[in-house]
Order: structure tokens, then C-alpha cells, then sequence
């Protein structure tokens, strides 16, 4: 790993200063991994009338159906109170549900018990969350992931730092100067893409937070950039889709059933069991990537398959068979966990030399960062609808 002590290396809290926690729902059923679910479960509350429909809901101290409550920022779903709500579902988009795991949500913030609007303003195709993930000991996953899609307040999920304040790709969530230092200790000027790749292949656990040691070297900085690109491309899933060498390409073997009820992994085959259903190559690399301490693929695997802790409830309603589409995304996901496997040599390999460091970066001026860099930027140019129809004031 990267040779800089603890105490030398930047943290990513002042690399990348604003941060907000994720959204937060207060309830699972906006949440599924699949769109026609969630129509379902709102048909099904809005055929429940007054008490009926609060239970099925889910109330909290922060919402009831009689909450009044603003529109989601880049969504035009509805204000009025739920308990009088008679329209059809919000058209649902993606969202992270859980490391690796893109799952669906109802864009509505009647639903929604921590929506954190700041981070809705600034979603569009060119921002990129870095996501921090809960440091375990002893555990071999990432600290830090990136994701196109809004990331919830699930799994081990922790505090999410956009790559841009502005939509459009415009102000990046970098310390004040940085970009410049680095463009005069490096020879070049580095995109803030550029930053963010280098921080995601070389970002590591540290006593004060999550340290990212910089270099000054241009030939380990292209490198690190490099392999921090491959990385951010194979989390975001975006463009092409990613594949193994031909022989290693995961397939299914045997159809798998309608309902599994059972999996394991045979290692000895790579072989990843649905009952009688079956899917191979699975590299053991893939089967055991971890993160914050827990198996991806099971975690996926367990939030489309573990029975409703109550049943009658909205989240009781699911897929009555494994939908093809599930099949798809996972093949796709073994595929992305071994080849993210296949970098952390690449990533144990990077040297730092001729470190950037924090006491160089103080007498740059860079830091410490300004209050205002850890504050959201004022993104507010169209009128957002507030509770009842009202305009919200900008």
C-alpha cells in the first residue's frame, strides 16, 4: 500500500469537504428491486382508505400520510397530503440501495423520512457520489465506493461526498486550490474525474478518517489515475458493459427456479447453486469481495429473497417468480466484483513518491478548507414546489 505514515497523507474530509449523510426513508417499502413492485404497493395504499392506509404507510415521527411536505427536487410528484392521494406511482428511478446493489425507489418525499434535497439537486448524468463505507477490521473491501445512482441510508453505507456542488458538472467538491496544486507540483492539471480516481484506487482506513495520500510524481500519478478510471467505470456500470476473458465469463449452467429457497457456492467447482439452478464460472474472488465486512453477493442476494418480517404489509408484496432481469444483474455483478478483484494487486503495488502532504498542502494555503467549501452551493435557478402546490421560496 501507499508509503505516506498516517499522519502525513490528506484526509478525504478536506480533499472533498462537502458531504451530506444519505437519505434516510424511514420505512422499506419505497424501496424494491424491481419498478413493477412498487406500482403495486402503491396501488394497493391508495385502495386503503384513513386509518387502513396509515398502517399500511408506515408512520413516523417524521411522516404520516398528513405530512405536508415539498417536492423532490427534478421531480414532479405530488405535494398534497397522502391520506388524500388518488394518482397514479410516481414514476420510480434508481437508486443504490446497498454496496453494488441498484434497486429502485418512488421519488416522492411524502414517503421519504430524510430526503436530504441537497443531494437531489445535484443529481444528474454527470455527477458521480463517492460513497464511504463503514471501516471493519480485518475486512479486504473498500473503503470508499462510487455510484451514479443517489445512494440510500442502507447497509453500511456512510457519509456521501458528490464529485460536483453544481449540476451540470459545474464546481467541483474539491478543497479550494487543490486542483491548481496539484497542476503545479504534477506538470499538468488533473480534471477533478482525474482526483476522484486517484482517490478511490488509493483511499485507505486512517485513525483520523479516510486518508488519500497524494503524489507529486507524474508517471505514479497517471498510474494511479488510471486504475482509479477502471474502478470509478466498474462501480458506475455506465457505457459498455463490462465482461470477463472468454472461458471466464460467468453463464447460467442450470435454469434456475421460479422461487429459490436456497444458495451456496461451491468452490471447489465455482459454482453458485439457486437449488437446482446453476451459475458458472464464479471466481472465489467474486463470491468472497467484501464490503464493510459482509459478502456482497450474499447481501444482494438475501434483499430479493428474504421473506417479509411481517406478512399484510406493503413490503410483503413482491415478484411472485425470480424475474429474468435479476438473472441478468447478476452475472453482471459476479463479473464486476472479479475484475475489481483482479485491480487490488494494481492497488497494493502503488508507491507514493514524492508524497503531497498535509503540512505541505497547510503552507499552500490549501488547507485548512474554508467553512463555505463544507457547505451546499446555491443551486436553486427554477422554482421548486412546496407543500400544497405552493412555490417553495428560493
Amino acid at each position: 500500500m501507499p508509503s505516506v505514515t498516517h499522519d502525513d497523507a490528506p484526509l478525504l474530509a478536506d480533499l472533498m469537504p462537502w458531504s451530506v449523510a444519505p437519505p434516510r426513508l424511514g420505512r422499506g417499502w419505497p424501496t424494491a428491486p424491481d419498478a413493477a413492485t412498487l406500482r403495486a404497493r402503491w396501488d394497493a395504499l391508495l385502495k386503503a382508505e384513513g386509518p387502513d392506509r396509515e398502517a399500511l404507510f408506515g408512520p413516523t415521527r417524521s411522516r404520516t400520510t398528513h405530512s405536508a411536505v415539498a417536492q423532490l427536487p427534478g421531480h414532479s410528484t405530488g405535494t398534497g397530503r397522502l391520506a388524500r392521494e388518488s394518482g397514479p406511482c410516481p414514476e420510480p428511478v434508481r437508486a443504490l440501495h446497498g454496496p453494488f446493489d441498484e434497486q429502485w425507489l418512488i421519488p416522492d418525499h411524502r414517503l421519504i423520512d430524510a430526503a436530504r434535497p441537497e443531494l437531489w439537486r445535484v443529481a444528474d448524468e454527470l455527477q458521480v457520489f463517492a460513497v464511504e463505507q463503514t471501516v471493519v477490521p480485518d475486512a479486504s473491501g473498500p473503503v470508499l465506493l462510487a455510484a451514479s445512482a443517489l445512494p440510500l441510508s442502507a447497509g453500511r453505507a456512510g457519509r456521501v461526498r458528490p464529485l460536483y456542488r453544481r449540476p451540470g458538472g459545474l464546481e467541483p467538491n474539491l478543497a479550494p486550490g487543490l486542483l491548481e496544486h496539484l497542476g503545479t507540483r504534477l506538470g499538468h492539471s488533473p480534471t477533478p474525474v482525474d482526483v476522484l480516481a486517484w482517490t478511490v484506487a488509493v483511499a485507505r482506513a486512517d485513525r483520523d478518517g479516510r486518508a488519500v495520500p497524494l503524489t507529486a510524481d507524474p508517471e505514479t500519478w497517471a498510474h494511479g489515475v488510471e486504475l482509479g478510471r477502471r474502478m470509478l467505470w466498474l462501480m458506475r456500470r455506465d457505457g459498455e458493459r463490462p465482461k470477463l476473458p472468454g472461458g471466464r465469463r460467468p453463464y447460467v449452467r442450470a435454469p434456475l427456479p421460479a422461487r429459490p429457497l436456497e444458495w451456496h457456492y461451491d468452490r471447489d467447482e465455482e459454482t453458485l447453486h439457486l437449488d437446482e439452478g446453476r451459475i458458472s464460472p464464479v471466481p472465489a474472488e467474486a463470491w468472497d469481495f467484501d464490503v464493510g465486512g459482509v459478502r456482497v453477493l450474499e447481501q444482494w442476494y438475501t434483499a430479493r429473497t428474504q421473506p417479509p418480517s411481517e406478512p399484510g404489509t406493503l413490503e410483503a408484496i413482491r415478484p411472485a417468480t425470480w424475474p429474468q432481469a435479476w438473472t441478468s444483474e447478476l452475472l453482471e455483478l459476479v463479473t464486476v466484483l472479479a475484475l475489481l478483484a483482479e485491480l487490488r494487486p494494481q492497488q497494493s503495488a502503488v508507491t507514493i513518491e514524492s508524497p503531497i502532504t498535509r503540512a505541505e498542502l497547510r503552507k499552500a494555503g490549501v488547507l485548512p478548507v474554508p467553512d463555505t467549501a463544507r457547505q451546499p452551493a446555491s443551486v436553486l435557478d427554477h422554482h421548486e414546489e412546496g407543500p400544497e402546490g405552493q412555490f417553495a421560496l428560493i
